[in-house]
């Protein structure tokens, strides 16, 4: 058979052919040795500071289920994405998660405006949904493959409300964002504050992103309220929380709804003496373990309470696919379920699920700040 000499050009080319295969079954060696599971997190914005929290806890999730053996014997590998505290970004996001990645199970957002669309999205991809920080009750409706982790508003509301009310405030002026969360607070806070025969003298909600919030905190301080109730994003809240020491409203107690969130971002020294609530941080032996972890790994303790959530999102996740012996995203729903309606011992408490797949009983703290951060009161 007669051989036709190879040029130096068609060897280089072939040469390029061979590495390339090579690398690609390298490459998909190494996506048959793991499963894929997806977040979308704020890491930049005015939740900047959160999502970074958040990040750090779902990182150390995967990091112990894999030290453990992974998942059916695979490694866990989390891609994350950034929202950038945007509605359509987070729906990018998540449709290149879906579609890209094709991964089975995505976490977050944080801020209810941004999961709403987010979720509702993945639900009708069918992929499913672990609602690890939003609390507006319109998550509820979300749909059949969308789980949260933590307590709604219509729980949050009732708990806020009877603290600042034990707290004697009678007359309270509230600030919150003009969003579905803020809006959810607002309707639900007076709802249950004036169940107990308290007062709302004024109310603003916000709209996000102003460089000052002077001209609705004057509005709000001729009412006279012998307290402040807000609920607000760090960056947004640390401006919030300046201009109100600036204008002497500091003089009446400042009550923080959601306080890591919204003190994230604020000066210690303009934060201290504030009281408020949060969701239910970390909880008991399993609880203590993981903030050792976290601090171990980190050099710092969390600076929110939603970084636990994350961490116990992934560790369900891990359980249900072990349950459901398969990472179809049907069959994790399926498993997922099953764990809720039995009940999942995490680092923020047993968590439960109703028939609508939204945690039952959720914790809630109540706290203050004192000398440079949050302490339980």
């Amino acid at each position: 058979m007669k051989r036709f000499p190879t040029s130096p050009s068609r060897r280089t080319h072939l040469a390029s052919a061979l590495c390339l295969l090579a690398l690609t079954a390298t490459g998909a060696a190494r996506a048959q040795d793991s499963i894929n599971i997806g977040a979308v997190l704020s890491l930049t914005g005015a939740n900047a500071t959160v999502g970074e929290d958040v990040r750090r806890g779902v990182l150390l999730g995967v990091e112990h289920v894999n030290a453990k053996g992974g998942v059916l014997g695979k490694k866990l590998n989390l891609i994350i994405e950034d929202s950038g505290g945007n509605p359509t970004t987070a729906l990018s996001a998540a449709r290149k998660l879906a579609t890209v990645d094709k991964v089975p199970v995505v976490m977050g957002e944080y801020s209810s405006g941004i999961t709403l669309p987010m979720a509702q999205y993945l639900v009708k991809e069918g992929v499913t949904h672990i609602n690890i920080a939003s609390s507006s009750t319109k998550v509820r409706e979300i749909g059949a493959t969308s789980f949260s982790l933590v307590g709604l508003e219509n729980f949050g509301n009732a708990f806020s409300a009877k603290d600042v009310w034990e707290s004697g405030m009678r007359k309270v002026a509230l600030v919150a964002p003009n969003n579905a969360y803020g809006q959810g607070v607002a309707h639900g806070f007076k709802q249950e504050f004036e169940k107990l025969g308290g007062k709302i003298a004024a109310e603003v909600l916000y709209t996000a992103g102003q460089s000052t919030y002077r001209r609705e905190l004057q509005q709000l301080a001729r009412s006279n309220p012998d307290g402040y109730v807000y609920t607000a994003y760090g960056q947004e809240s640390a401006v919030l929380n300046r201009e109100a020491e600036e204008l002497g409203l500091r003089k009446v107690p400042f009550y923080a709804i959601l306080m890591s969130m919204s003190l994230s971002d604020t000066a210690p020294a303009i934060a201290n003496g504030q009281i408020g609530m949060e969701l239910g941080s970390l909880r008991g032996t399993a609880g203590k373990a993981y903030g050792d972890a976290f601090a171990a790994k980190y050099k710092e303790a969390p600076k929110t309470a939603y970084t636990g959530y994350g961490y116990d999102a992934v560790l369900m996740t891990a359980a249900a696919m072990e349950k459901a012996k398969s990472t179809k995203a049907a069959d994790v729903q399926t498993a997922l379920r099953d764990i809720g309606n039995t009940g999942f011992d995490g680092v923020t408490g047993n968590i439960k699920l109703d028939q609508d797949r939204q945690r039952v009983d959720p914790p809630y703290d109540k706290l203050k700040f004192e000398n440079g951060k949050l302490a339980p009161r």
